[in-house]
């Protein structure tokens, strides 16, 4: 599932220099890289978790113990 992710960053990213390398640049086109570069990116960042919720975690783990 993960490479779906890359997959999509890769040629979002192919796309968007193709479209915005011709001389008569392909707006559209470039929107599509775009928006297929981004979605990759988000689904790669809501697999990682927020540092806020580690910290959180182990406070209350430490409290806990004491």
């Amino acid at each position: 599932m993960k490479y779906i992710n890359y997959f999509l960053m890769v040629i979002g990213a192919v796309i968007s220099l193709y479209a915005n390398n011709t001389d008569d640049q392909n707006t559209y086109l470039l929107i599509l890289g775009i928006v297929l570069l981004m979605i990759g990116i988000y689904r790669i960042s809501r697999t990682i978790p927020s540092k806020n919720e580690c910290e959180s975690y182990n406070e209350t783990n430490t409290e806990d113990e004491v």
